[in-house]
C-alpha cells in the first residue's frame, strides 16, 4: 500500500520515518527494516525517489512510502538455498521467454532483505552469462509468481513487446495451470475422484504476521477464487491431487484444500501435518503445467516440470 506523510520538522529521512511508519502500519518496525525500506527504493520525497537514510527532509516535505508489509516482515529463512540456474532447470526458451524449473526454498523476486536469493536475479545472471558480451543486464519479466516453497514451471519473458500480450493471458485465466499436491485426509466424508471449490476468500491474518487467507465474503471484501481439483492416486494414507485453476488467488490451492479437508502435507499454516525428512520437510506443493498461447507464433505451448521426489507419477 501507498502511504503519504507531511513532515512535521526538519530531520534525517530514517528518523521521520521510525516516527510515522508504525502508526501507519499498527505495527512495530525496527530500524533496519525503516533503512532498507529506503535503500529498497520504496521512499519518494516531493516526487523524487530518495535512497538515502540520512537524508534530510524539511519541514512541510511529502513522503510517499510503498509498503509491502509481507515482504517488510518477512526475513531470510534459516532453509533458502542458493540458486544458480544451470541448462537442465531450462525448460523452454526462445527468444521471448525463458521458463524455468523453480526449486523450493528461494523467493520469486528480490525481498526488502538484503542479501536474499531470488530466481529472477539468477535468470537473470543466467542469460548474461549466455551473453557475456552486453553492457547491461538483460531484461527478464516476472509475469507470475510461485511461493517460496512451491516449486515447478515458473516463466519469464526476455522481450517486452511480449508482455501485454502475456499479461493478459494471465489476467483473463486463459493461461492453463496444473499443480500437483499431496495431501492428507482429514474430513469425515470420503473423497469424490473430482471436486470443484468456489469461494470468496481474503486476507485474514495482520499485516505484520505472516500472510494467511480465509474464506472472506465479499461485501468484506473477499474475492472469488475457483479450483478443480482430481484426485490422481490414493497410497499409504496419501492423497495426490492435481489442481487446476480458474483463479489466481494468493495461497487458493493450499486454502481450498484445506477448506475440503485435504490440507497440503508440510502446509501448518493451514492445517496440514509436518512436512516429510524425504522431500525437504517442504510443503509438498509442485506446479506442474502451463499452457499459454505464444504471442509470437500463435501455437499453443505446453511446458511441464517433472515432478520431484514424492509427488507421484504423472
Amino acid at each position: 500500500m501507498t502511504y503519504t506523510v507531511t513532515v512535521k520538522e526538519s530531520d534525517r529521512l530514517d528518523a521521520v520515518l521510525r516516527l510515522e511508519v508504525p502508526s501507519l502500519i499498527n505495527a512495530e518496525v525496527s530500524n533496519s527494516k525503516i533503512r532498507r525500506l529506503i535503500v529498497a527504493g520504496c521512499v519518494c520525497v516531493n516526487g523524487r525517489q530518495c535512497r538515502v537514510p540520512s537524508a534530510i527532509v524539511k519541514q512541510n516535505q511529502k513522503i510517499v512510502i510503498e509498503i509491502n508489509a509481507q515482504k517488510l516482515f518477512f526475513e531470510k529463512q534459516p532453509d533458502d538455498k542458493p540458486f544458480i540456474i544451470q541448462d537442465q532447470d531450462v525448460l523452454f526458451e526462445d527468444e521471448s521467454f525463458i521458463i524455468i524449473n523453480k526449486p523450493p526454498f528461494i523467493p520469486v523476486e528480490e525481498t526488502i532483505v538484503k542479501g536474499r536469493g531470488n530466481v529472477h536475479q539468477s535468470v537473470v545472471d543466467y542469460l548474461w552469462k549466455k551473453n557475456p558480451s552486453l553492457r547491461n543486464p538483460p531484461y527478464a519479466g516476472i509475469m507470475h509468481r510461485l511461493d517460496r516453497e512451491t516449486s515447478g514451471v515458473l516463466l519469464f519473458t526476455k522481450s517486452r513487446s511480449v508482455n501485454t500480450d502475456i499479461h493478459q493471458q494471465f489476467e483473463s485465466h486463459t493461461v492453463q495451470k496444473v499443480y500437483r499436491a499431496v495431501c492428507t485426509h482429514t474430513g469425515k466424508q470420503s473423497v469424490p475422484p473430482q471436486f470443484t471449490v468456489s469461494l470468496c476468500m481474503g486476507r485474514v491474518s495482520p499485516k505484520s504476521a505472516a500472510c494467511k487467507m480465509g474464506v472472506v465474503s465479499e461485501k468484506n471484501g473477499g474475492l472469488p477464487s475457483v479450483t478443480d481439483f482430481k484426485v490422481h492416486a490414493v497410497s499409504d494414507g496419501f492423497y495426490y491431487i492435481d489442481a487446476f485453476l480458474h483463479t489466481g488467488r494468493t495461497h487458493q490451492i493450499r486454502l481450498h484444500l484445506s477448506h475440503s479437508g485435504l490440507p497440503i502435507v508440510g502446509d501448518e499454516l493451514y492445517g496440514g501435518t509436518k512436512g516429510l525428512p524425504e522431500c525437504e520437510n517442504r510443503i509438498m506443493l509442485h506446479a506442474q503445467s502451463l499452457t499459454f498461447v505464444h504471442p509470437v507464433t500463435k501455437q499453443s505451448v505446453t511446458v511441464t516440470a517433472p515432478l520431484p521426489s514424492g509427488f507421484g507419477t504423472l
